[in-house]
């Protein structure tokens, strides 16, 4: 049997891809291997979004490419956003790659690796195999409905994506180019890709989509996001259920209730804003206001005082000047962000951004980001110093057999409902209990840095 390897890189959106396209691989045959010097071929599927994550993917691919000199590695095949958006330089530029395979076309990833590898068995390498493989179909018409995946995270949490592409055009995004129009999922199939993934163990599922609370205006003409999350919770396995990446503009009053009554729906919210000026939000082509920021943060703080809210900034956007980069840095002071990002405006090609006059130089860039980023660390501090005697239910990930003590007291490493996976802190929770990953226990919060909370268990008795 022929083994396969997968490089995921970029969002947790590339990683439900990158899970789909192994179970299409897995179905037809081949065998799916973590080692990749042992694998006939590897798929690095990519991220385009910004300067940052194209240099880590052609970096990628340069170094997998690399293992074709060992002589076992046959192809390296490369997906995702990047590989849309650059498909011919990528075959112009990196000679080492016998593939590209762009976001609408991956049902046929199969095919391609039968084309390169002559099958997921023992087999002659076809002779005919022309020096150019490039799938690039219409994203548009990628197919949405119901698979399987294989799960790459670890099994006690994983990602439901709802909708695929996005819409909302902001002058700095390629995204529409690269992922086609929003389009939401049929709600039916959502459901029993959420049932598969409570049957495989997990039992927090993370909402995901480019816009969540756009979906169903495009399938069913209305905002479905609350019916569709009250069917998820129905599911009895599924413990907690996270939303990321909700637009201000289309959070509504049913959404809000909806988090605020259903338990299983933990009281977080991935807000990603932008900026605050209005005059910014303009150019940006942003559809909200700062004052509907103020709103909805609002709403949301007023139905649940302990929501936590995380969001992004963009700060060196064209134009941006002294004035509203002051008046972005009072906003967080004011705000007070549980979880705050910040990313430096990259000048995308084929963006109306990049053409825009005013663009601000790469170290006034850097200079305003640090000064964000430093008054956040300020406010994330005072936040978790502020939880410091707090009970809290803990999620565990996994222990820390290093830290055991003396007495038997183990370290585990979790997270609380403020922490969603691999982007925000962890909980050290202190117990002389065996504990699984997958387990929830309450906590007495002891101890606070930057970002991460330390304590002891409360309750001796995990959460089924």
């Amino acid at each position: 049997m022929k083994r396969i390897a997968f490089v995921s890189l970029g969002c947790d959106k590339n990683t439900v891809d990158t899970e789909i396209m192994l179970r299409i691989l897995a179905e037809r045959g081949y065998g799916i291997t973590e080692d990749e010097t042992e694998a006939d071929a590897i798929f690095v599927n990519t991220c385009g979004f910004i300067l940052d994550a194209k240099e880590e993917s052609i970096r990628t691919i340069i170094e997998k490419g690399m293992l074709k000199e060992s002589g076992r590695l046959k192809a390296l095949i490369v997906t995702g956003c990047l590989a849309q958006r650059y498909s011919k330089e990528i075959r112009e530029q990196l000679p080492e790659v016998d593939a590209v395979i762009g976001t609408g076309s991956y049902e046929s990833i199969a095919d391609v690796c039968d084309r390169l590898l002559g099958g997921p068995e023992e087999a002659n390498r076809p002779e005919d195999l022309p020096d150019c493989l490039m799938m690039l179909d219409d994203p548009d018409k990628r197919d949405l409905g119901y698979r399987k995946r294989i799960l790459t995270t670890p099994g006690f949490y994983g990602y439901l994506k709802i909708a695929e592409g996005c819409s909302n055009n902001c002058t700095y995004c390629a995204i529409p180019r690269l992922r086609g129009p929003y389009h939401s999922r049929r709600m039916e199939d959502i459901l029993q890709e959420a049932r598969d993934m409570a049957e495989l163990g997990v039992r927090e599922i993370n909402i995901v989509a480019q816009d969540i609370t756009k979906y169903g205006l495009d399938l069913y003409g209305r905002h479905a996001l609350p019916e569709l999350l009250g069917q998820i919770a129905g599911i009895p396995e599924v413990h907690w259920i996270r939303l990321l990446y909700a637009y201000p503009e289309d959070i509504t009053p049913e959404l809000i209730s909806l988090m605020k009554d259903e338990p299983k729906i933990v009281r977080y919210l991935d807000i990603p804003i932008q900026h605050c000026s209005d005059r910014i939000l303009r150019r940006m082509a942003r559809h909200h206001t700062k004052q509907k920021l103020l709103q909805v943060i609002s709403d949301l703080r007023g139905a649940m005082p302990d929501i936590t809210i995380r969001t992004t900034l963009i700060t060196g956007f064209p134009g941006e000047t002294e004035q509203e980069f002051e008046e972005m840095r009072d906003f967080i002071q004011e705000t007070r962000f549980d979880r705050l990002g910040v990313f430096r405006y990259s000048r995308e090609e084929d963006t109306p951004a990049a053409k825009m006059p005013d663009q601000i130089p790469a170290r006034e860039k850097k200079r305003r980001e640090k000064i964000l980023m430093t008054l956040q660390q300020k406010i994330s501090r005072e936040i978790t110093a502020s939880l410091v005697g707090r009970e809290m239910e803990v999620f565990i990930e996994g222990e820390m057999p290093d830290e055991m003590k003396d007495d038997g007291t183990r370290v585990y490493v979790g997270r609380t409902y403020r922490d969603a996976p691999d982007i925000d802190g962890y909980f050290f929770l202190e117990t002389k209990r065996s504990l699984v990953s997958g387990d929830y226990v309450q906590a007495l919060v002891t101890g606070a840095t930057d970002y991460d909370l330390t304590g002891v268990e409360k309750d001796v008795e995990s959460t089924e």
